[in-house]
């Protein structure tokens, strides 16, 4: 079988109908739409979501809550769980917090915070640092990278 001899089931596929083309075509004049009335005019069916006079469903339910399109996720790490978690000396980046189980989504990005104490020398290569997080890092004799 080559790709040139394939064929639609019969009878899957049927031609379009050609409205308006005269009465001998079966659907001429009117072209079902039938006589005048909303239906019959041209780009029919009224408006989207008009519902007869009634109060249409987008309008009748309450509005809740808002997201910003603009706004990133950003996930916090503080400084005591790193102290805890990895050895002197270690170089921290998103790979490594994933490692040990301190993130498991980094979504958009990784943010490190100074809650906590921290005596382990570190480097940590993430996207964003509190003042207070670099102040610790630096006094304990490690590097906050951002990235």
């Amino acid at each position: 079988m080559n790709l040139s001899e394939l064929k639609s089931a019969e009878g899957s596929r049927k031609n379009n109908w050609r409205k308006g083309r005269g009465h001998a075509s079966g659907n001429g004049k009117t072209a079902g739409r039938g006589h005048k009335g909303q239906g019959a005019r041209s780009g029919s069916g009224g408006k989207t979501g008009f519902e007869g006079g009634q109060m249409p469903l987008y309008r009748r339910l309450p509005k809740r809550g808002f997201k910003c399109r603009n706004s990133k996720e950003i996930v916090t790490v503080n400084v005591g769980l790193l102290n805890e978690r990895f050895e002197n000396d270690a170089v921290i980046d998103i790979d490594a917090l994933k490692a040990v189980g301190l993130i498991s989504n980094p979504k958009d990005g990784v943010k490190i915070l100074g809650v906590g104490e921290i005596d382990k020398k570190l480097t940590i290569k993430v996207q964003q640092f509190s003042k207070s997080a670099v102040e610790k890092i630096e006094a304990a004799g490690g590097k906050a990278e951002v990235i």
